[in-house]
């Protein structure tokens, strides 16, 4: 089956007034862009009242019209963040995270779509706390309170917040996790404890606290490989090879240890992940979203599913391409731009998703299209530097969207300069009607 065509050449051909009557009359249609276009006019200045607003006024709604009012909120936070607007958008990223939880607490609902929101709502929080950094104790209590005392959701990624937190807030973390693993039994309470404890060793550095602690764990191949990841990343290359040697190493009869095996109930969900287990890719993925959001216990086994993805990406290009992949068939794309830029993917796959995001983000988007240009310039053909010059054009536009046209100007200009003797793809940037700096044109003097 075919996608379906690209509107976008189309609308570019309409007037302003035409376009504006059609978004408008598809706005009366569809609440979630109404409410977002409300909030795009009203928060140009980085007046984020009218968001308080909304989320006021959302509360009397049912399930369906408090989902749309949240995303539309989560969609003007995330503009701002992206513009680095200068705005304080902390308390509103912090509400939502709150109200989301409250609500999803009263339901017992956690599948869905406002499931999925609360975990966006969590990492917009992260991105305006490193942004605008509020109190790092305040922020640690808010932390534990959630941990501690909330009803399981949401779970925090201390590494999110590891830069707000600081010194600070993180020792004041850490002495609540000793206090509660000194004096806690089995329980919930302690669970919560040993998980901080180990996202505390990993963001504080403490190789032989993290190392201390995994090995603890239930002999596992996947506890086994991040001891070895952990070592490794240290510059522990010896200790790294003896603790492999160790985990492949047989007892005196010849036999490998057996681990510690806990029943695993036999259900669909179980079945999916064992399978994504064994081979961790976009397809299993699919399986086992299918078969958990049946069983409504979607949400845990996505967060361990992309963990594990995440461990395999920090590994190579090739798996980043697959976390990529997953996080788009997910319905996130912004995730999926972002794991494209912290894990490296290939730039076949960045190039595919910058075409995606540059209406939107034009900024994050320019260098990836520089990359595009220079491996184009360097296939040395016509064809290419036809389609450099094409591309030109685009970065001409983004550069004008995100407010840098001076850039541009620059770039062009050193571009030039360190291509002038290619000539047909000089007579190509003109046909592009591309301006090319005079300092550039300007005939040298002679020596």
């Amino acid at each position: 089956m075919s996608p379906p065509p690209d509107l976008r050449p189309y609308l570019r051909t309409l007037d302003a007034e035409t376009l504006a009557d059609l978004l408008h009359a598809q706005a009366e249609r569809d609440p979630e862009l109404r409410h977002s276009l409300e909030l795009r006019a009203a928060t140009q200045s980085g007046d984020v009242s009218e968001a308080h607003r909304l989320l006021d006024a959302a509360v009397t709604d049912g399930n369906g019209g408090y989902t749309a009012k949240v995303g539309a909120v989560l969609d003007t936070l995330r503009r701002m963040l992206d513009a680095g607007s200068r705005a304080d958008l902390a308390p509103l990223a912090r509400r939502t995270v709150d109200d989301i939880s409250e609500v999803l607490e009263q339901s017992g609902d956690h599948t869905g779509d406002l499931g999925d929101r609360l975990d966006r709502a969590v990492e917009l929080y992260a991105r305006a706390c490193a942004a605008r950094p509020p109190d790092p104790e305040k922020l640690a209590d808010w932390i534990l309170e959630v941990e501690f005392d909330g009803p399981g959701r949401p779970s925090i990624a201390l590494a999110d917040f590891a830069a707000p937190l600081g010194e600070p807030g993180l020792r004041r973390i850490k002495s609540t996790v000793d206090d509660v693993l000194t004096a806690s039994g089995p329980g919930h309470r302690r669970d919560v404890a040993e998980r901080l404890r180990e996202q505390l060793a990993e963001v504080l550095g403490d190789v032989d606290e993290l190392v201390a602690i995994l090995s603890a764990k239930p002999p596992r191949r996947d506890v086994s490989l991040k001891i070895v990841r952990v070592l490794r990343a240290a510059g522990r290359h010896s200790e790294a090879i003896a603790h492999a040697a160790r985990a492949l190493t047989h007892d005196k009869n010849g036999h490998a240890p057996e681990p510690v095996r806990v029943p695993e109930p036999d259900d669909e969900t179980s079945r999916r992940r064992k399978e994504f287990d064994a081979k961790p890719d976009r397809g299993t993925f699919a399986a086992l979203r299918e078969a958990a959001t049946a069983d409504g216990k979607w949400p845990t086994q996505r967060r361990a599913a992309l963990a594990r993805l995440r461990e395999l990406a920090a590994e190579g290009p090739g798996h980043a391409d697959e976390l990529a992949r997953v996080l788009l068939d997910d319905g996130r794309p912004d995730e999926a731009w972002r794991a494209c830029v912290r894990f490296g993917a290939s730039p076949e796959l960045k190039l595919e998703l910058a075409e995606q995001r540059a209406a939107e983000h034009p900024a994050e988007t320019i260098p990836v299209f520089r990359e595009h240009v220079d491996e184009l310039i360097e296939r040395k053909d016509p064809q290419a530097y036809r389609e450099a010059a094409r591309r030109l054009k685009l970065l001409r536009t983004l550069h004008k969207r995100a407010e840098t046209a001076d850039e541009f100007t620059a770039y062009v200009g050193a571009l030039v300069e360190t291509h002038r003797r290619k000539s047909r793809l000089i007579t190509e940037i003109r046909a592009a009607r591309i301006a090319i700096p005079k300092a550039v044109t300007s005939p040298r003097p002679p020596r």
